[in-house]
Order: structure tokens, then sequence, then C-alpha cells
């Protein structure tokens, strides 16, 4: 018996990866700045040691990245769960990857306004999703 996936399901399973894989410009930063060894013991950012502008922004984004992942994981589940799939939520799960994606790079590369409309782009997919959980759209 072969299980398909949602369409839904697919970009959730997308945005946790691309998630996943944020964290690696930052770190090939830090072994760049800081050296293999030291990079490789240090505890983290929060350590204290040197990290060039964009790493330090990009650690930024992907944080903001985990906390949103957050809010879109549990709405993408409560779609499956309910079986109220509809054109408006198989949008806004691509809508939202490719915001989530847009935002990490004006984030990093530091675009101000190009960052707060990747972000909000983002949180209306999220708000989409959550109203058509409730039937409201």
């Amino acid at each position: 018996m072969e299980i398909t996936m949602s369409t839904e399901l697919y970009w959730l399973t997308l945005t946790i990866l691309m998630t996943a894989l944020f964290w690696l410009p930052y770190i090939l930063d830090r072994l760049a700045i800081r050296g293999v060894v030291p990079a490789l013991t240090d505890t983290g950012p929060e350590s204290g040691g040197p990290h060039s502008l964009w790493a330090k922004r990009a650690i930024k984004a992907h944080t903001n990245a985990v906390e949103n992942l957050v809010v879109f994981a549990p709405a993408v589940f409560l779609v499956q769960i309910l079986g109220v799939s509809s054109p408006v939520t198989r949008s806004a799960v691509i809508v939202y990857f490719f915001a989530r994606l847009a935002h990490f790079l004006v984030y990093t590369f530091g675009v101000p306004l190009a960052r707060t409309i990747a972000f909000a782009i983002g949180w209306f997919a999220q708000i989409a999703l959550l109203l058509t959980v409730l039937r409201w759209i």
C-alpha cells in the first residue's frame, strides 16, 4: 500500500529541512573567523567569540525561523488532521516556504524593508492556514 503525502505535508517537510540547514552558513563563518578548533569547542553564539556581521544576522534569522516553525507546523497538522485541505492551504504552505527563505536571505544580507515584507507574507500564510482550520475562509 502506497501512502501519498499531501501538498501541505510535503511543503512542511521542505520547510523543516530548510530551517534545519539555516545554521550552516554561520557555522562556516565561525570556522573561517575563529579557526577549526576554537569554532568546534566553543559553546555557541552566546560564547562571545567573533562572527561576521552577516553571520550574526543569520543566527537571528535562524532563530526567527525556528520560532515561526512552532506556529506553522501545528497549523499544517491541523489542516491534515481535520481534512480541510483546499487551494488556500496548498498555496499558503508554498508561499510560507518561499517567504521564510526570502526572510532568511534578506535578514542575513541586512535588507530591512524586504525583511519585514518577507516576514509579513509568511505570517499571512500562517493566518490563512489557521482561518481555514476555523472554517472562516
